[in-house]
């Protein structure tokens, strides 16, 4: 018997290690065909800054929300003064609120910026959205910083175009035009751009407001020896302002403002 049972056992061993070794196969579901469901690649935004374009917005549409927004709750309700841009602009809101609420509310200011926007943007927008029944005597035009893939010669041509259409969609309004901030990211761009854009300023419909040496940069040496750079009114990111550098903004434009705006 024990020579018989030794076999038996021996062969009980072997299928039960099989059994442990032997992987489970997880029924799969089956593969859904792109064309039943699976969200479209979206189209790569073009680079041309001269030419309208709406392609972020497709490939978005929430980012006109806010800016919808604030346009429709004007209605028939004059507004004097137009701010257009992209985040910088659009921060009048969040870190500039409260001098937005003391010096530009109480003159019918509208907020028409949008984050992220670049100067065919901001053309498609004047283009595109219910802009032409404003009457704004005053236009102030901060935009080129987020084309820092291009060229400062395209960037100022860009910002050319966003002048000419802001004229033409609004006639006789008097532009300021305010250089394009510091910035980590680009910073030798964003100055070539600002040296070739102050060239659009008349000094009769285009102003040209430069902030740059107001905003003055200051380094800091890590402890491994790296140096970074910012400057004054801009928070860590190195690109956006703080309320410090709306601060910076307003003391440097209300003068000229309010002399546009027909004040003494």
């Amino acid at each position: 018997m024990k020579k018989l049972f030794l076999p038996l056992l021996a062969l009980g061993f072997g299928l039960a290690a099989t059994a442990q070794t032997t992987p489970s196969v997880t029924p799969q579901a089956p593969a859904i065909p792109a064309s039943s469901g699976q969200a479209a690649e979206k189209p790569a935004e073009p680079t041309s800054t001269t030419t309208p374009d709406n392609t972020r917005y497709q490939n978005s549409p929430t980012l006109l929300t806010r800016c919808q927004a604030r346009l429709a709750a004007f209605n028939d309700k004059p507004c004097d003064i137009i701010f257009i841009g992209d985040s910088i602009t659009e921060g009048w809101l969040g870190a500039g609120k409260a001098i937005w609420e003391k010096n530009y509310a109480p003159h019918n200011a509208l907020d028409f910026g949008i984050g992220g926007d670049k100067t065919q943007n901001v053309l498609w927008r004047l283009e595109n959205m219910e802009v032409q029944t404003l009457k704004p005597k005053v236009a102030v035009i901060l935009i080129g910083t987020n084309n820092h893939m291009n060229t400062s010669h395209e960037i100022a041509d860009g910002v050319h175009a966003v002048i000419a259409n802001t004229q033409e969609t609004f006639p006789g309004v008097k532009i300021i035009l305010v250089s394009i901030m510091p910035c980590e990211r680009a910073h030798d761009i964003m100055m070539q751009a600002d040296s070739i854009i102050k060239n659009n300023a008349d000094d009769s419909n285009v102003f040209y407001l430069n902030l740059v040496p107001l905003m003055t940069p200051s380094t800091t040496t890590n402890p491994d020896g790296s140096v970074d750079t910012n400057w004054k009114g801009l928070g860590k990111d190195r690109l956006h302002p703080t309320a410090e550098g709306y601060q910076i903004w307003a003391d440097a434009m209300d003068p000229l403002l309010t002399k546009l705006l027909g004040g003494k």
